[in-house]
This record gives C-alpha cells, sequence and structure tokens, in this order.
C-alpha cells in the first residue's frame, strides 16, 4: 500500500490565508472600528510595530516559498504574488511604521465598510478556489 505524501502548498496556503481573511471581516463587520483600534494600538507601541512587522514577514515569507511561480497555475501565481506583497508590506511596518500607519488610520476612517467588504470578499475567493482545488 503506497501512501500518497504530496501536499498541496498552495491549495492549503490560499484555504488558510482565505479563512483568515475571511474571519478577519467578519469580525471588523460586527464590531465597526476594531481594524482602527487595531492600527492605532500597533501605531502607539515600538513593540508590537515589530512583533507585527515580523509576524507579518515571517508569513509573508513563508506563502512566498511554498507556492512556485507555474504561469498555467493561476492560483500559485496569485498567492506568490500575495506572499511578496506581504513580505513588501512587513518591511514598510518595520521601516517606516509612522508614515505607513498614518495612512491607514485616515483610509480606516473614512472607507470602514468598503475595506472590510473588499478584505471579505477576497479572502472568500481565495477559500472557495482552495476548496475547488481540493475537489479537483
Amino acid at each position: 500500500m503506497m501512501i500518497d505524501t504530496t501536499l498541496d502548498s498552495t491549495g492549503w496556503s490560499a484555504l488558510v490565508l482565505g479563512a483568515f481573511t475571511v474571519f478577519a471581516a467578519i469580525g471588523a463587520f460586527r464590531n465597526p472600528g476594531v481594524w482602527q483600534k487595531v492600527v492605532k494600538e500597533i501605531e502607539s507601541s515600538p513593540a508590537l510595530q515589530l512583533i507585527s512587522g515580523m509576524l507579518e514577514l515571517v508569513a509573508g515569507t513563508t506563502v512566498y516559498l511554498l507556492n512556485p511561480w507555474i504561469p498555467a497555475d493561476i492560483l500559485t501565481c496569485v498567492m506568490k504574488t500575495l506572499g511578496a506583497l506581504m513580505v513588501f508590506e512587513a518591511l514598510m511596518v518595520i521601516g517606516f511604521s509612522d508614515v505607513y500607519f498614518h495612512f491607514w488610520l485616515r483610509n480606516l476612517s473614512h472607507l470602514h465598510r468598503p475595506w472590510v467588504a473588499v478584505t471579505f470578499l477576497c479572502g472568500l475567493a481565495l477559500t472557495l478556489v482552495a476548496f475547488w482545488r481540493a475537489a479537483s
């Protein structure tokens, strides 16, 4: 009997990132203003800036490295790009947190619902594509 040891890292990373994003958006819909509060807390704490930057750097690097660039497979390209964007954002958080968080506080104050809706839809798309990929 042979055990299949292959792992679809693209499908799993899309599922985990998508589920996280969906539930973060649900939490923000249920508790309006929570994202502004999180960003304000991180902005006011150099320790939280470094910790959040490092966590996103690790997560983004993991997503980037787990996903090959296969032009025929759109999801691998999307996930690799998302990993690269996460790494870039993490470096911005670590190096330019004063400018970066000020930008987000300004945008989240006026565009909270649209940001949450877009976040929810992107997470839902990633989650559904991951499930579809596992089913096929």
